[in-house]
């Protein structure tokens, strides 16, 4: 009676530590950039709060960021940063970028502000980033459509 009980049991044993060795899966998906907001300054640069998204199951270190940034399909210019930043797996962060908009640019969102309108906005490019555990640094592709409105109470904020 005893011998029969050692094979079930030895098998049980063999699915529990198969199945609890293998843990999250190891996957790495590209980023995501956005603008979070834009500030404009009292010297009519802005300052651009850009959202760096991880899709990854692990941390990823953001080192380089260069965007073809464009606002109503006017050329602002390219957004260019190193943040040197390690977002969790799955998760977000902001980095705040100095940005010297080029004149047509500067003149279509102060228009747009003045009337209290939002603008649509596009920023494509690529993001330099790696696995924080092993992994080559690579360039993702990134291209970002989305629109940004003025927030009320805070003159020159758009979100």
């Amino acid at each position: 009676m005893k011998s029969g009980w050692r094979v079930p049991a030895m098998l049980l044993a063999v699915f529990l530590v198969a199945c609890s060795s293998g843990g999250t899966p190891r996957r790495v998906s590209d980023p995501a950039a956005s603008l979070q907001q834009l500030t404009v300054e009292a010297d009519g640069r802005w300052s651009i709060e850009l959202r760096l998204q991880n899709y990854s199951s692990v941390p990823m270190r953001f080192d380089a960021v260069s965007l073809a940034f464009t606002v109503e399909e006017l050329g602002a210019g390219t957004l260019a940063a190193q943040p040197a930043l390690t977002i969790g797996p799955e998760s977000a962060d902001v980095v705040t970028v100095a940005f010297d908009p080029s004149p047509d640019a500067r003149l279509l969102l102060a228009g747009r502000l003045a009337d209290g309108r939002g603008v649509q906005y596009r920023l494509e490019g690529t993001v330099n980033a790696a696995p924080t555990d092993r992994g080559k640094v690579r360039d993702y592709k990134v291209k970002r459509d989305s629109r940004l409105s003025p927030v009320p109470g805070l003159p020159g904020v758009l979100r």
